[in-house]
């Protein structure tokens, strides 16, 4: 447990007030690095001892979420104590550290700023952007937690990210593809090399994709970290005769083989399960199969291809994940059409996920996201029109959109509302309509 701060007159602060001085502290909302961050978690005495007794880190382009949750699922259905920390959030600051399943409450949350402020202060002033102020707000939280077992999200890239300046005793990277553009670069071996960059020497390493960059296994090999593939050291076969059961197998660090049949489907990806359970035998704990089943058969994960009524909600917003959803969205029913609600940010390859999501989706509404990295709805039209697609609607917001959509969709009718979690946040924020009118048309279409 990290010690106190000497006192420091700190001005009281709400949560909400805390977050809106967090974007004051520095230049520049990303600032790739971790010499600030480091130094201040030193004073706070984050990196004098382990956070937890486990700390399993998980980085990659897509499926660090699903991954997260599964292990947070399957660990605590097994008796552990387990914290987690993610970025972003949906709907509340608070959803970004959670102790035992539950989100940390205000208070908890506004004593780990405080306590980040007078470390940030203490002697020569240190700056912060607002994610590495939040990072060790949530190590903090966790530290104080007395936990079993911590999972850490990255939040951008793995190497220079605010939660690598803790040691990891399992990493995993699940996936390598092409985001953040303007940070990570595009050339996928040395986006593969910063997501690596979480590995620890002799410490364990799982790839949990079998399409990664060679990049990735090199890192872990100069590192000496024992590595477990998916395909090879683990993985996963759908069984014979039992639709949507599947067997996962996998290896613990002394090279004994464990196999579990009759999983059930999670709904969210099966690499990233196997994944799961690969890291949490290597983490220590003994698999019981009835534990698994019922985690994996529970787990939930807001926003991933998440179903209200007709509205299939996905944060899906660079290409990879986009073909994911493509491949996972179910057909409407007869009759029905497949309505495609998009609003992205403007630093994300927009044309790549259009071009994904327009093997199923024909008619869109494009919406408008604020901030200087939104993409107008305007913007996002004329890119769907120059690839063949149908836009019937361009609002300012993505309230707006559903507004639009509410008075034309019919009970056949089924929409995914995707590209960002900002417009995924804001459908979740209110009631959904289920359709009930008839389509007059394509009075409305821009063409």
């Amino acid at each position: 447990m990290p010690d106190s701060l000497a006192p420091h007159p700190i001005q009281p602060r709400s949560l909400q007030q805390w977050l809106q001085h967090l974007e004051t502290l520095h230049p520049v909302g990303i600032d790739m690095g971790l010499e600030r961050v480091s130094k201040v978690a030193k004073r706070m005495g984050l990196l004098s001892n382990p956070i937890a007794s486990c700390v399993i880190t998980v980085a990659g382009t897509n499926g660090k979420g699903s991954t997260l949750a599964m292990i947070d699922s399957v660990a605590r259905a097994h008796g552990w104590r387990v914290g987690t920390y993610t970025s972003p959030h949906l709907l509340r600051y608070n959803e970004r550290v959670k102790i035992d399943g539950q989100e940390a409450d205000d208070q908890l949350l506004v004593q780990g700023f405080e306590q980040v402020e007078r470390a940030r202060l203490q002697g020569s002033e240190i700056s912060l952007t607002y994610f590495e102020a939040g990072t060790l707000c949530g190590l903090w939280c966790l530290a104080n937690a007395e936990l079993d077992l911590v999972v850490l999200e990255v939040g951008l890239g793995g190497r220079l990210d605010a939660v690598n300046i803790v040691d990891a005793d399992v990493a995993i990277v699940t996936t390598i593809a092409q985001d953040h553009d303007n940070f990570l670069g595009t050339d996928l071996a040395q986006i593969g090399r910063e997501k690596a960059g979480i590995f620890r020497a002799n410490r364990p390493a799982v790839l949990g994709s079998q399409t990664l960059p060679s990049s990735v296994a090199e890192c872990a090999q100069v590192l000496a970290a024992p590595t477990f593939s998916l395909g090879q050291q683990f993985a996963h076969q759908a069984m014979d005769g039992q639709a949507s059961r599947w067997r996962w197998q996998g290896l613990h660090s002394d090279g004994q083989s464990v196999v579990i049949n009759e999983l059930p489907d999670p709904g969210l990806p099966i690499d990233n399960a196997a994944t799961a359970l690969q890291s949490l035998v290597l983490a220590g704990l003994e698999l019981e199969k009835s534990r698994v089943q019922a985690a994996l058969g529970s787990v939930q994960l807001p926003g991933r291809l998440q179903w209200i009524g007709p509205w299939c909600l996905d944060v899906g917003h660079n290409p990879h994940a986009a073909e994911y959803v493509v491949g996972h969205l179910p057909r409407p029913p007869k009759g029905g059409r497949q309505w495609g609600l998009i609003g992205m940010l403007n630093d994300k390859d927009i044309d790549g996920v259009i071009q994904a999501l327009a093997s199923r989706i024909n008619d869109w509404v494009c919406v408008s996201l604020i901030g200087e990295r939104g993409c107008q709805a305007s913007e996002l039209s004329q890119r769907i029109i120059a690839q063949g697609g149908r836009v019937h609607f361009s609002a300012d917001s993505p309230q707006a959109g559903v507004d639009w959509l509410a008075n034309v969709l019919t009970p056949n009718d089924r929409v995914l509302a995707t590209g960002s979690f900002f417009t995924v946040a804001a459908l979740l924020a209110r009631p959904l309509p289920t359709g009930a009118a008839s389509l007059d048309g394509d009075g409305n279409e821009i063409r």
